[in-house]
């Protein structure tokens, strides 16, 4: 009889390339569990009690540490050590007062930490829909919906667009600033070669028979070099000036 359902195990070698591990240590890595970021662009949370912040020493200590509820991620109280934590999401150990906010670079994922007073966190909006009522629900990047009220003084339909960044305060989920994609805003790179590097849109392709996320983005740099990507690669960060700091990609 063959086996049913997934495998409870996984291997160093073929985990995501983004995870910052070391491939031939050990055997096994943190099998994660399904979660609200894909496994490719995400991180288990015993990973980053172990291998990035070192509070731990083996997967069994990480697991006790997380199972006590020190470990909250976008101001919600993680138990499960295989939660998959993402792009964005901001990572809080109560006992050390200390929080960290999930970066790209060029080799993959990193905590860049934080203040506890910019505990926020910006979502990229991936789809919309109108929902019953007349209100829009804004589908993002990290699996969770924002519902917006049909009462607001702006037609919700005309005034958010996907790929629009929403800043959001965490836990309560109230909306901060509303960042709209154009020419002149800065910009992280979350995938493709250029993984990491910010800057500010230079110039966006126009081609009517091409997906809107397909499109060829041009990029300058702090040091005015430019460079190009697709616009589903590109992450708002703010209006004339980015919302958080990222720092410069290595």
């Amino acid at each position: 009889m063959g086996r049913k359902g997934e495998r409870g195990h996984l291997k160093r070698k073929p985990a995501p390339k983004l995870w910052p591990i070391h491939r031939k240590e050990a055997i096994w890595t943190v099998k994660p569990k399904p979660g609200p970021h894909p496994i490719v662009r995400s991180l288990p949370l015993a990973l980053i009690v172990r291998d990035i912040l070192g509070y731990a020493k083996t997967a069994k200590e990480a697991k006790n540490i997380i199972s006590k509820g020190l470990i909250s991620v976008d101001g919600k109280v993680r138990r499960d050590e295989r939660f998959l934590v993402g792009l964005m999401d901001v990572v809080s150990i109560d006992i050390t007062k200390k929080a960290y906010r999930v970066l790209p670079s060029g080799k993959g994922l990193y905590l860049s930490p934080i203040d506890s007073a910019d505990a926020f966190k910006l979502y990229r909006i991936e789809n919309k829909t109108i929902v019953k009522g007349g209100g829009m629900q804004l589908d993002l990047h990290d699996g969770t919906s924002f519902l917006v009220d049909s009462s607001s003084t702006e037609n919700p339909a005309t005034a958010y667009a996907t790929l629009d960044v929403l800043k959001l305060s965490v836990p309560e989920r109230e909306i901060l600033a509303h960042t709209k994609l154009r020419v002149g805003s800065p910009v992280v790179v979350i995938g493709g070669k250029n993984m990491g590097k910010s800057g500010k849109i230079d110039s966006i392709e126009k081609q009517a028979d091409k997906k809107r996320r397909d499109l060829i983005v041009t990029l300058k740099d702090a040091n005015g070099e430019k460079f190009q990507t697709i616009l589903d690669f590109v992450f708002i960060l703010g209006d004339a000036e980015p919302l958080i700091t990222v720092p410069e990609a290595k």
